[in-house]
């Protein structure tokens, strides 16, 4: 493993523990900034579904701490029970955000739909395509062509990665929107939406170059034993 890559690995590391660390910072914060409205997480999901003529989704609590997602296939936008139950911007602008999946999905949004279709492919490539790697950097010289079955693989989570951000970004940008133009919250807490979920945002930007970093290292690998 080069020195080159050790150097560009530590330094994601680095910038992606500095990222999930201000988020989680910057939530707590918000997590104390009370909805003048009192509206709870589940309340603004439902309220902004509604707005947006969507009645075949459903607003369901789910375990854990950041959990909170869209999901497609049952048309649920799933709370973690700090957002669902909760009544401050960080639970709103949570909300929001995943209800702009559902507003994605009901729309035919093409990133979302791009992104849907690749994963069942990173779901099952996730699982061995690590092993597919290692296996084809030890046999290199005497079969170099297991490494770039790795690298074809490994590419589809790449490019799950970089499909995730359109899709990541329009979300909040659709849920920072209708916040502001239905006047849900005062100026204090869209302010305090917005840099929140700027910070969730960040840690997908962090995630897809760290995947471009590796795919680029494990091809200069298969490149260098094509010229060996």
């Amino acid at each position: 493993m080069g020195s080159g890559y050790l150097i560009i690995a530590g330094a994601i590391m680095l910038f992606s523990w500095l990222v999930s660390s201000q988020l989680k910072s910057k939530f707590e914060l918000y997590s104390k900034l009370q909805l003048r409205n009192g509206m709870s997480g589940r309340e603004i999901a439902e309220k902004m579904l509604a707005d947006n003529g969507i009645t075949d989704v459903r607003v369901i609590s789910v375990p854990g701490q950041l959990t909170d997602h869209y999901n497609p296939s049952d048309k649920t936008v799933n709370l973690s029970e700090a957002v669902y139950n909760h009544r401050n911007a960080a639970a709103a602008a949570v909300a929001a955000h995943e209800c702009g999946h559902a507003v994605q999905h009901a729309i035919g949004y093409e990133w979302l739909t791009m992104r849907s279709k690749l994963v069942p492919i990173v779901s099952v490539a996730s699982n061995f395509v690590q092993w597919i790697l290692i296996a084809g950097i030890l046999m290199i010289k005497v079969f170099p062509g297991l490494l770039l079955v790795g690298i074809i693989i490994f590419a589809a989570t790449t490019l799950f990665s970089i499909v995730t951000l359109p899709v990541e970004y329009d979300a909040s940008n659709r849920a920072l929107a209708w916040l502001e133009n239905k006047h849900m919250l005062t100026q204090e807490e869209q302010a305090g939406a917005k840099d929140a979920l700027k910070w969730a945002t960040r840690t997908y930007v962090v995630a897809a170059i760290g995947s471009i970093a590796t795919l680029l290292y494990y091809i200069s690998i298969y490149s260098g034993s094509r010229r060996n």
